[in-house]
């Protein structure tokens, strides 16, 4: 337990000393989320879920993306999804902004992502 513990001292040194040279963004293998600006002030386009932030703060499109997987009776997959929106789920490649919009929502804690690529809601 001791080695453990010198490793991980010896790692927040190398942390803080990145951060300390200006490298810090190199720290996160997360892309950070896209920011636009509203009234002169940073804002996200998709916020992270926290606390009692409810949908009315995302855009009309998400918030019917997760209205439709609310009332599904289990997890669903983009198809099911697209159908709903009345989209062309039969051609390749209209689903996949669907798809982008909905991985935003699992990253920022609206919707979770199983392994099979299937989106329960998150809360």
């Amino acid at each position: 337990m001791r080695v453990e513990r010198d490793e991980l001292v010896v790692a927040e040194r190398v942390v803080q000393r990145i951060s300390e040279q200006g490298f810090g963004e190199y720290l996160s293998l997360a892309p950070a989320p896209v920011q636009a600006q509203v009234g002169g002030q940073s804002v996200l386009l998709i916020p992270v879920r926290a606390g009692d932030i409810g949908p009315e703060v995302l855009s009309a499109d998400y918030r019917r993306i997760l209205a439709i997987v609310r009332e599904a009776a289990g997890p669903v997959k983009a198809k099911e999804v697209g159908a709903a929106l009345d989209l062309p789920v039969e051609v390749r490649g209209k689903l996949e902004p669907l798809r982008g919009k909905m991985n935003k929502l699992a990253d920022r804690g609206w919707l979770r992502k199983l392994a099979d690529g299937r989106f329960p809601i998150a809360f």
